[in-house]
């Protein structure tokens, strides 16, 4: 019987991949990868971060993918289960955008969500 395997917990679109590396390579200190995951805050309860990880913390989920690591809290990763990573840019704003299969709702101003 052959094991199946899990899925990750995050994935990252070509442009998220891109941009990481490019963030990555400004930083002048070497970093392990990014941090990601959510806090309490907003409107709706929870909010995104991500931040530069110099080191893994115990329990991290480490996901590889497209040249890339990231390293998700271990709080969070119940709440970041499936969810895709994307960066956008346009004329009025720039940055990592995230669409997650257990988001119940968003605030009105986007900036966090409820699950």
């Amino acid at each position: 019987m052959s094991r199946m395997e899990r899925p990750k917990a995050m994935s990252l679109t070509d442009a998220a991949a891109a941009r990481v590396k490019e963030i990555m390579a400004q930083r002048e200190t070497p970093a392990v990868g990014l941090r990601v995951g959510v806090k309490a805050r907003g409107c709706s309860g929870l909010s995104y971060f991500v931040e530069y990880a110099d080191a893994k913390k115990p329990f991290e989920e480490v996901v590889e993918e497209k040249g890339v690591t990231l390293l998700l809290d271990p709080a969070s990763t119940m709440f970041l289960l499936g969810t895709e990573m994307d960066y956008q840019e346009d004329k009025f704003q720039s940055g990592f955008v995230f669409t997650n299969p257990n988001e119940k709702g968003r605030c009105g101003c986007g900036e966090s969500f409820t699950v």
